[in-house]
C-alpha cells in the first residue's frame, strides 16, 4: 500500500472509534499525526534527540518492514496525551489532510531539502515519506483502518 493510500483511510475514522491500544483517542491520534506532518513541510527549530551515530539505525529500521512496536513510547511524546488543539474531530482531519498536501508542496518547491525528525535526524522527500508511511500505518493499525 502506498502512503497515498493509507492517507485516504482516514476517511474511515470515526471520532469514537476505540484504539486497540495505547491511551489516544481518534482525535489525539489525528493531532499527533498533525504535529508530525507540520515539521516535516516547513523548517522548525526541532532537534533530533538521537545523537548522529544512533541515527543511522534508526534509518535502517526506518527502511525495514518491521512496523513499529505496539505501545511505544516516544522520547518526544508525554506519557498522557496532549490537551487537544482543535475544537472538533472534523477540524483535525481537515488539518491534517491540509498539512499532507502542504508536506508534498513543501518538498516539491524545495527538492534538495531535509527537515529535522525527532528521531531521525535530517531526512530528504523520500525518507519523510517512508517516515509517514510506517508512523501512519502504525496508527491507522491502532485504530483498525489498517489490519496487522
Amino acid at each position: 500500500m502506498d502512503l497515498n493510500e493509507i492517507v485516504s483511510k482516514i476517511d474511515n475514522l470515526e471520532e469514537k472509534t476505540p484504539a486497540q491500544w495505547g491511551v489516544m483517542t481518534a482525535q489525539h491520534m489525528v493531532e499527533h499525526l498533525i504535529d508530525t506532518l507540520y515539521i516535516s513541510s516547513r523548517p522548525t527549530d526541532i532537534e533530533a534527540f538521537n545523537p548522529p551515530e544512533k541515527q543511522g539505525v534508526m534509518k535502517k529500521f526506518l527502511f525495514s518492514d518491521k512496523p513499529m512496536p505496539r505501545n511505544f513510547k516516544s522520547p518526544a511524546m508525554d506519557e498522557a496525551p496532549k490537551p487537544l488543539k482543535y475544537d472538533s474531530f472534523e477540524k483535525a482531519v481537515d488539518v491534517f489532510k491540509d498539512l499532507y498536501d502542504q508536506f508534498h508542496t513543501y518538498f516539491k518547491e524545495n527538492p534538495d531539502a531535509k527537515l529535522t525528525n525527532p528521531a531521525f535526524g535530517d531526512l530528504d522527500y523520500n525518507e519523510w515519506k517512508q517516515f509517514h508511511k510506517k508512523h501512519i500505518t502504525h496508527h491507522f493499525t491502532q485504530f483498525g483502518l489498517i489490519e496487522d
